[in-house]
């Protein structure tokens, strides 16, 4: 038997650390879900001390996950957050703290302002701490890629003296080339007593990238747990991309004596569940979860496949649950039709959340010759953004066009189910929409990006619009929205942006 590699995801706090990306309890609640779907082994569901709103996901992660994976939280080197994290984690049945410090040079010269001995005392003191709460103690040694590999080698024998259960060594700045930190990972293990008995764990970032051939190289020299997001969402150009780590183990394993045990055929689905509810895109040419992921347009290539899809193809698309053939969906179609076809892209409904989806699909169809799994994808899509909106739209009509003013007429809905309707002018038709929804709303925010796409082919696709908002504070939220009418699309994404910026906010202050 290969050796088993865990899967550590921390989308849900490191990949939401991407500028746009932050996810509210409810939102983190259905990632979480997924992601046990998948069988992950480890969830890093947040870093609890860092806002209240962080606090509960952990808790309440902690409580969704019982038995099926252990609900891990991020701390510094520091009493209190070890003490806040411990008391966040008291739901998990298998919790973990993670605590570390920097260890480079530039860390601990110009951040912590620490000596070698100094920082060593510190990593000690918050395992021994964090271990009188729990059982399972990672200690990251952060920026440990361009470390001194002297001093790394003593502090991770001390943290291992000290308790840890797990060693995390990040490449933090995505500065190493995988040789070079593979070689890391093998003087650690030749040169730490008792590394053999604590998992070696690795969190590589995308700068140059080169992070998924980063964790490849760690786990061909030792390394036992892998650090990723879905998507490879993270600071600045990202993580290791759990999917990208999971399929080449699953082509690799026999040469790397390696296998995890994901659910691969959840990959794609997972993939576009998060982008939609960060409305961080997937570029189309993404390895394995991508739109052209299993896309042929050259002749040869599509007649290779087609007398045998290997000749091109590494991966069986239904390994990684992406769909396959299209079946042909019209305003004809019955439902048990559209849930057969749902079906076949991984989505299971009860009959009272199936019944407004078919509506929809509906007034989809009545506008569309053809309604493809991409339209499909889009109607469930936008249900997930309305379903728990702090806003939602009832009403919109504009009118417009040389020589008139543009003119909004709207009508919102918010939570109390209370209605109102308001008229606005603006400079064109999605100016006026906006000026009326922040009547309604009352929350400013400039809106710093607005673009348009369309989710199929054809000149009678859905529209779909994504905007990213900043808040008076700075934060950056981004609202996406889908409909046949463009204008309904911008309002729609201007209303998800602004619920997201709400939600965030009441996150923050713990209401």
């Amino acid at each position: 038997m290969t050796r088993k590699i865990a899967i550590f995801d921390t989308t849900l706090r490191d990949g939401e650390q991407s500028p746009g990306a932050s996810m509210n309890t409810e939102e983190k609640l259905i990632v979480a879900r997924e992601l046990i779907r998948m069988n992950v082994d480890v969830i890093e569901a947040g870093f609890p001390v860092s806002s209240p709103g962080d606090f509960k996901s952990v808790a309440e992660i902690g409580r969704l996950a019982g038995d099926a994976c252990t609900v891990c939280a991020l701390t510094r080197a520091v009493d209190k957050d070890i003490q806040v994290a411990a008391e966040a984690l008291q739901t998990a049945k298998r919790p973990r703290i993670h605590t570390g410090l920097g260890v480079s040079p530039s860390h601990l010269r110009d951040k912590l302002r620490l000596t070698e001995d100094q920082a060593l005392e510190r990593a000690v003191h918050a395992v021994r701490f964090a271990k009188s709460f729990v059982d399972d103690v990672e200690f990251y040694a952060e920026d440990a890629g361009r470390a001194d590999q002297a001093f790394l080698n003593r502090i991770i024998q001390a943290v291992v003296d000290a308790g840890a259960t797990v060693v995390n060594i990040p490449d933090t700045t995505g500065y190493n080339l995988p040789w070079d930190f593979g070689a890391r990972i093998r003087s650690l293990m030749e040169n730490v007593s008792g590394i053999e008995n604590v998992t070696v764990s690795v969190h590589t970032h995308n700068d140059l990238g080169m992070a998924t051939a980063l964790a490849m190289e760690s786990i061909r020299n030792g390394a036992t747990q892998v650090e990723c997001t879905i998507n490879g969402l993270g600071e600045r150009a990202g993580n290791t991309s759990l999917e990208e780590v999971v399929m080449a183990l699953a082509m690799h394993g026999q040469e790397l004596d390696a296998h995890t045990d994901i659910v691969t055929r959840e990959l794609t689905r997972a993939s576009r569940l998060v982008s939609s509810i960060t409305g961080m895109n997937v570029q189309a040419n993404k390895a394995i979860v991508g739109a052209n992921a299993f896309a042929h347009s050259s002749g040869i290539h599509q007649d290779g496949v087609l007398k045998a899809r290997d000749t091109y193809e590494i991966i069986d698309p239904a390994m990684v649950g992406a769909g396959g053939s299209q079946i042909i969906l019209s305003a004809r179609s019955g439902h048990a039709a559209l849930r057969h076809r749902y079906q076949e892209l991984g989505y299971r409904f009860t009959d009272a959340e199936f019944e407004p989806i078919y509506q929809a699909f509906l007034e989809v169809a009545d506008k569309k010759k053809e309604v493809y799994d991409e339209d499909l994808e889009s109607i469930v899509n936008e249900r997930q953004r309305t379903s728990a909106a702090i806003w939602t739209l009832d009403a919109i009509q504009i009118s417009c066009g040389q020589p008139l003013t543009p003119t909004a007429t709207l009508t919102m809905t918010g939570e109390d189910g209370a209605q109102t309707t308001v008229v606005a002018y603006g400079t064109g038709p999605v100016d006026a929409a906006y000026k009326a929804i922040d009547q309604v709303v009352g929350v400013g925010a400039d809106l710093a990006e607005f673009s348009v796409s369309s989710v199929t082919r054809g000149i009678d696709a859905l529209g779909e619009v994504t905007v990213r908002v900043v808040a008076a504070d700075g934060r950056v939220y981004i609202g996406r929205g889908s409909d046949g009418d463009i204008i309904v699309s911008s309002a729609l994404a201007y209303i998800n942006a602004l619920n997201r910026l709400i939600a965030d906010a009441r996150d923050r202050s713990g209401n």
